[in-house]
């Protein structure tokens, strides 16, 4: 159980720790270019494409790693709690899902907007997660 426990809680760390870092280096890269005439969108496209890959490793994880800790403790985990963060889980996996579909033909500010309500969905996971 704690080695699980462990990959679990370094998935999330990982999960919502890239998506806060994303949040704050975006925008700095962004403004950097700009002052100086550069194009930030191919820079912002290969950090978004390679946490992509380490985002979505770390969600299957936390996936497996709730599953067999969940399965070998059912009657201790399984509550309105957990139900509500496996809930969130599902939501903020299909709006990644949709986001990394579908975030070529974006406007900025919707992706803005969707990878901030990631973000959002990603730390009341977090808090769920710590009340169980």
């Amino acid at each position: 159980m704690d080695i699980l426990l462990f990959a679990h809680v370094v998935g999330a760390a990982v999960w919502v720790g890239g998506l806060i870092t994303l949040a704050f280096l975006a925008p700095a890269i962004r403004d950097g270019a700009v002052a100086e005439g550069a194009d930030a969108r191919p820079i912002l496209r290969a950090a978004a494409n390679r946490f992509g890959w380490i985002s979505w490793t770390a969600l299957g994880a936390q996936a497996t790693t709730g599953l067999l800790m969940t399965l070998q403790q059912l009657d201790r985990y399984w509550t309105r709690t957990l139900t509500t963060k496996l809930g969130f889980v599902v939501l903020s996996a299909v709006l990644a899902a949709w986001h990394t579909a579908a975030a070529r033909r974006q406007h900025p500010a919707m992706r803005g907007t969707v990878q901030g309500a990631i973000l959002v969905l990603g730390l009341v996971i977090v808090w769920l997660a710590l009340r169980i």
